[in-house]
């Protein structure tokens, strides 16, 4: 056709914006084309966990789960924790990173418009007619000398996501996306159990040193007995020896206990994000530390509470939307592209109707032979889609492990401290009877010893079995997601 480049325009234009119109109205409906194959989970979930006392919902875990235990140090530091723990710092930059990716996958969903412009200056060659990268023909030689010529062009293309392998690929970075919130999830609960089970080492070192410093005195108490006794004649120098290898043993287990004590607060400044020796940690004893009840509720529940079982649902879930782009890149690619512009020798010159320039065209690809590579990728995809889901089982069964190793441990601990309280009271009351025995002279030192003995191994495990229940009750928080739950899952909305 020909004539004015405007009227041309005017009369293909409305022809080219029905064929684009027709290729994009069946694109809602391409996502029926292909079939998403989702694999079958094929776990049973039990109705209720067998070491539970009750399946009540009252007394799960909150949100501030470690309140419960009612220490105002343990509360900050943990609250600290949160903000300043560098472990969670990375993990929100990784979510940043992902929910970008997100954003990178879904710009083929949307036209790629460009706009550019450019003017140049051109001088032929008196001595041949041709300019630079010209082919010296006629219509080049008739040209003036020199010339300027200004281009201004807007261009658009699009890919039309027929099959659906845009969509998914969008579908899975936001999974992706929605995984990397889990993960954070459960990097700020792993963090948080453990600043609470370094501050329990903290108090059970403190309590155990102080044990120690009692048993010091005890031991030396009933040393200058055995020396008076030694003075008068009832007594051995082997009385003198036993005693003080008991209070030499009582000596020595200090410099492992201020170990301990030192190491963990150390380890809780890096928890918090601080050096150690701007950490200080005031502590007190265990006995002070309230345990919280918790009723662990139905097994069902923690499919939803655990954050690291719904990032592994997300992976999987991204891992499908994988299979499905793969299996889409087998069709053909149908792109679509448009450019328009102005193009003219002088500035004033664009305006002008004649300046208009544009083109239009449509391209469909069509994979014939790719050496294998397309059947790669899907194999690929697939492969990782099935390991995901073992992960996903996986996490599952090992959430119901968890919960019911830590509720065996919390019932089991709390019995064996009732006993052990039990064991440190009777093996209390026969050292003050041997004790006050032996400033009468009327019991044998070998009583004493034995005595002496049996109450500073019992006060000592003690001490680690309150510990041990302690960490036991963080266990079963942790174990049943800690304060996490539905109502605090990552929103895919947000990501679209």
């Amino acid at each position: 056709m020909r004539g004015n480049p405007v009227d041309v325009w005017r009369v293909k234009a409305p022809r080219l914006a029905r064929i684009l119109w027709g290729l994009c109205i069946v694109q809602p409906l391409s996502g029926c084309m292909l079939g998403t194959e989702k694999p079958d989970l094929a776990l049973a979930i039990p109705a209720a966990y067998r070491d539970a006392a009750t399946t009540s919902r009252i007394a799960l875990p909150k949100a501030n789960w470690w309140r419960g235990f009612r220490s105002r140090e343990l509360t900050g530091l943990i609250e600290e924790a949160e903000l300043a723990n560098l472990d969670i710092a990375a993990a929100i930059a990784r979510v940043i990173q992902a929910d970008a990716q997100a954003r990178v996958a879904g710009a083929p969903l949307l036209p790629d418009v460009n706009l550019s412009g450019s003017a140049s200056r051109s001088r032929a060659s008196r001595a041949t007619g041709t300019r630079l990268g010209g082919d010296g023909g006629p219509a080049e030689r008739n040209q003036p000398a020199e010339r300027n010529q200004f281009v201004g062009r807007l261009s658009a293309s699009y890919e039309i996501d027929f099959w659906g392998k845009n969509r998914a690929m969008l579908r899975a970075a936001e999974e992706t996306a929605v995984s990397t919130r889990f993960d954070r999830e459960v990097v700020a609960l792993t963090a948080m159990a453990a600043v609470a089970n370094a501050y329990f080492q903290v108090l059970a070192a403190q309590d155990r040193l102080r044990y120690a410093r009692e048993n010091i005195t005890s031991a030396n108490r009933v040393l200058t007995v055995i020396k008076q006794r030694l003075d008068v004649g009832t007594a051995s120098s082997l009385d003198v020896a036993q005693q003080e290898s008991v209070l030499n043993t009582e000596r020595a287990a200090i410099p492992t206990l201020e170990q301990i004590l030192r190491q963990n607060t150390a380890a809780l400044a890096a928890l918090i994000g601080r050096p150690p020796e701007f950490v200080r940690i005031r502590g007190g004893t265990m006995t002070n530390v309230s345990i919280p009840r918790i009723a662990p509720g139905v097994p069902a529940e923690l499919l939803t509470r655990r954050p690291d079982i719904r990032a592994a649902e997300a992976d999987l879930a991204a891992a499908n939307a994988d299979v499905e782009a793969a299996r889409a890149a087998f069709f053909p690619s149908i792109e679509l592209s448009a450019a328009g512009g102005v193009q003219a020798s002088m500035l004033k010159w664009l305006t002008r109707p004649e300046a208009a320039i544009w083109e239009a065209a449509a391209g469909l690809t069509q994979p014939v032979f790719d050496g294998g590579r397309l059947q790669g990728q899907l194999d690929l995809q697939k492969g990782r889609q099935n390991e995901l889901l073992q992960i996903y089982r996986r996490s599952i069964i090992q959430a119901f492990a968890d919960v019911d190793s830590a509720l065996v441990a919390t019932r089991q601990l709390a019995i064996r401290e009732r006993l052990q309280n039990e064991v440190v009271a009777s093996s209390r009351r026969a050292f003050q009877i041997a004790e006050q025995r032996l400033n009468e002279g009327t019991v044998d030192i070998i009583s004493v010893l034995a005595t002496q003995q049996t109450l500073f191994q019992a006060q000592d495990t003690l001490a680690q079995v309150r510990l041990a229940r302690l960490q036991a009750t963080v266990s079963l928080f942790q174990a049943l997601g800690g304060g996490w739950g539905a109502d605090s899952a990552p929103k895919r909305a947000k990501l679209q």
